[in-house]
């Protein structure tokens, strides 16, 4: 249907070819993982912690894909799991293609080898070459994509800039699309080589119907979306909010895979949240939780862009700091060359001392202080992780605003929670979304049903 509309593919055209299309440009080329790298596991590393058991071959595949490479009596001894059981479900997985063996590859320690008819040692691996995911991030100003193999190797990247208006269902999926091509031309691959993919972007999005009942980068609710991306692609996909692909990328390849209990916040446009509870991601009964950025700190206050007043964000967020800034810097807003550039010359002022800049930051900063107490006592995480682009801009985080939040938030004889600073590249989030396509994938190839409200 998509492929019909005239105009639609016109402007899709104009904005591959025109100034803004940025896939496959000098700087944003694909990168092919050398297939000879070396092994490194990706995904949750504590193992038995989700009050609902899992069966035992989920539980032995994550562990061989959390360990990048295992013999099956390391995981016996880990897991406590009888040498028999390790064998026979590690079989079953090996018969399917989803691991393989591979010999044990010497080390300077090893003992000399031996003349011996018994079988050599060997380990297991996840059979990476088995399947490949696709995860996207879908951006205010720009899309990426993320290529991966079966173990969480990054195989090849792409971005798309796009422009920063609300649009139509219709023109992000066509944008999404011409993402997803480009990519795979670039590795000489085909959608039918792909196996799921995953597809975050910002706004309240129901996980399990695939419904977008808010977002600020469309023009009404999209009903049904991950149905309408599914049938674009012609693919299994899973779509999600944002700053959940997020906290999936610290709970598979960042600093929350050996954590039980930890929340993730972004400040980009827009003020997110993501929650891991034993290991594992949580969305809510409904699936469209954790939206901290619109919970209230200011009766009747600022007006945010969902519609209402007083929300976190409209303290905190680009769009918030960069109307404050327009005054400050006695420019309008429309008049700028983006809310981006706005912003940098906010922080170059900031740092040269102007007083006007540095009390937008510093107000921000305690807004801020705010909504991290809210959630330290609410959830009594083991560590809060602060990402995000705007995470360069460091008065939103100095020590003052650290030390206002502690002092904000009640303890007792408790340690206070941790605040970590992770300034990640922009491709982090579309790392998040493999995460959710592996997890997704995995939970279909070993027939176990997904948990309503953990992470797919």
């Amino acid at each position: 249907m998509i492929r019909r509309i005239a105009a639609l593919l016109l402007l899709l055209m104009n904005l591959i070819q025109g100034d803004e299309a940025e896939v496959g440009a000098a700087d944003d080329q694909t990168h092919p993982a050398p297939r000879d790298a070396p092994v490194a596991g990706c995904g949750p590393l504590l193992t038995n912690i989700a009050p609902t058991p899992r069966p035992l071959r989920h539980i032995l595949f994550d562990f061989v894909r959390a360990h990048g490479r295992t013999t099956r009596a390391e995981m016996g001894r880990a897991l406590g799991i009888s040498a028999a059981s390790v064998s026979a479900a590690t079989s079953d997985l090996i018969s399917e293609g989803l691991l393989r063996e591979t010999p044990i590859p010497p080390t300077p320690e090893s003992p000399p080898p031996r003349s011996s008819r018994g079988r050599p040692p060997v380990e297991l691996q996840v059979a990476a070459e088995a399947h490949h995911v696709i995860g996207m991030k879908l951006g205010d100003q720009r899309h990426t994509a993320v290529l991966s193999d079966f173990a969480g190797r990054r195989i090849a990247e792409a971005r798309l800039a796009t422009r920063p208006n609300r649009k139509s269902a219709a023109i992000l999926i066509a944008e999404a699309r011409a993402l997803m091509d480009h990519l795979l031309t670039g590795q000489g691959m085909v959608r039918a080589d792909i196996s799921c993919v995953g597809v975050g972007m910002a706004g309240m999005v129901d996980f399990t119907t695939g419904d977008v009942p808010w977002s600020p980068m469309l023009d009404s609710p999209g009903t049904a979306l991950r149905a309408r991306f599914e049938s674009a692609f012609g693919l299994p996909t899973f779509l999600d909010n944002d700053a959940n692909l997020l906290t999936l990328a610290e709970l598979w390849f960042g600093g929350g895979r050996s954590k039980s209990d930890f929340a993730v916040v972004t400040i980009e446009h827009g003020v997110g949240m993501g929650l891991v509870l034993f290991n594992q991601l949580y969305r809510g009964a409904r699936g469209v939780g954790m939206e901290l950025g619109h919970t209230k700190v200011q009766l009747d206050g600022a007006l945010c862009r969902c519609g209402k007043r007083g929300c976190l964000e409209a303290y905190v967020a680009d769009y918030a700091l960069a109307r404050e800034a327009a005054t400050a810097l006695d420019q309008h807003a429309s008049l700028s060359e983006s809310p981006l550039a706005l912003l940098e010359e906010l922080f170059a002022e900031a740092r040269r001392g102007n007083e006007a800049a540095l009390s937008i930051f510093r107000r921000a900063g305690r807004y801020l202080a705010l909504g991290l107490s809210n959630v330290a006592q609410i959830f009594d995480p083991e560590v809060i992780i602060l990402a995000g682009g705007r995470m360069q801009y460091d008065y939103l985080y100095a020590q003052e605003v650290l030390a206002e939040m502690q002092a904000m938030t009640l303890t007792g004889a408790r340690t206070p929670v941790r605040i970590d600073i992770h300034a990640w590249g922009d491709l982090v989030w579309a790392q998040g979304a493999v995460a959710m396509a592996l997890g997704a994938l995995t939970e279909r190839l070993l027939a176990v049903p997904s948990i309503r409200g953990s992470a797919a």
